[in-house]
């Protein structure tokens, strides 16, 4: 039986999620040329994908944190993934902006969020994680005890590695590059050639192509 992984990297590649175009790089908006762009937003326009989603992330946070309390979406992107998983786990949301509303409350955590509660964070795609880790520190500041994060994909950058460890949050995702990188070669939705191109990349994407 093939792994979770691969499984989601297939679908990924097949509903066209990711993109992989190393003779045709695409621009981020942090600046960096990428050979991959990602959007899980069209996890959500696929019915029984979206649900098997929701089912892995809502498996492995129930797996890794059976004590968690409260499920909490990062804004934008994690929200509805976030409010599916929550759903299968019967567990009650919030959602984390990246920064308080300049009007009303002024929140920036959106939901009923107990102090002190146990809470696991959904995320959908981790890059360098630094809006990730933002939202674990708004829930550290209203005080929630953050127990760790699930994230549908991570590029895997040694940096992001880093910010998790020195924030001291474990993280744990459905895929991976590694993963969608192996599926990609092996269906050859790129050339053999272009693989060694892909995982250069990701060793120092920042000065990719500079």
């Amino acid at each position: 039986m093939e792994s979770k992984e691969i499984m989601l990297a297939k679908e990924l590649l097949g509903i066209k999620a990711v993109l992989l175009r190393p003779d045709q790089p695409f621009t981020w908006a942090s600046g960096w040329h990428s050979p991959i762009y990602c959007d899980n937003r069209r996890i959500l326009s696929e019915p029984a994908l979206r649900s098997r989603v929701a089912g892995w992330l809502a498996e492995i946070a129930m797996e890794k944190y059976p004590e968690a309390e409260v499920v909490a979406g990062v804004a934008t992107g994690a929200i509805a993934h976030g409010v599916l998983a929550a759903d299968k786990m019967q567990k009650p949301f919030v959602y984390v902006r990246p920064k308080p509303k300049d009007h009303g409350t002024g929140s920036q955590i959106e939901g009923v969020l107990p102090q002190g509660a146990k809470v696991v964070v959904i995320e959908d795609l981790i890059s360098t994680g630094m809006s990730s880790l933002a939202a674990v520190k708004a829930l550290r500041d209203a005080g929630a005890e953050v127990l760790g994060m699930v994230a549908i994909f991570t590029y895997g950058f040694p940096v992001a590695a880093e910010q998790f460890a020195a924030a001291g949050v474990a993280l744990d995702t459905v895929s991976n590059y590694d993963a969608l990188i192996d599926v990609a070669t092996a269906t050859g939705y790129v050339r053999p050639s272009d693989t060694d191109v892909l995982k250069q990349w990701r060793k120092n994407p920042s000065e990719w192509m500079r």
